[in-house]
């Protein structure tokens, strides 16, 4: 999970207008993108060739 302090520093970066809608998708994407290198550090991924595949399917 992103750390605090991460998370603070993503809202401080954010522009002076940004929403809260704004800070929440950012956070997600943050969240996401964390979760992502952990369970790839894991094993938990697949190549590129099959990443092509199956956005070949999703793309039909």
């Amino acid at each position: 999970m992103i750390e605090k302090e991460q998370a603070i520093k993503a809202i401080q970066d954010l522009p002076q207008n940004a929403t809260i809608e704004d800070a929440m998708e950012k956070l997600y994407l943050l969240y996401k993108i964390d979760r992502g290198m952990k369970q790839a550090d894991e094993g938990n991924k697949i190549s590129q060739d099959e990443a092509k595949k199956k956005m070949e399917r999703w793309l039909k």
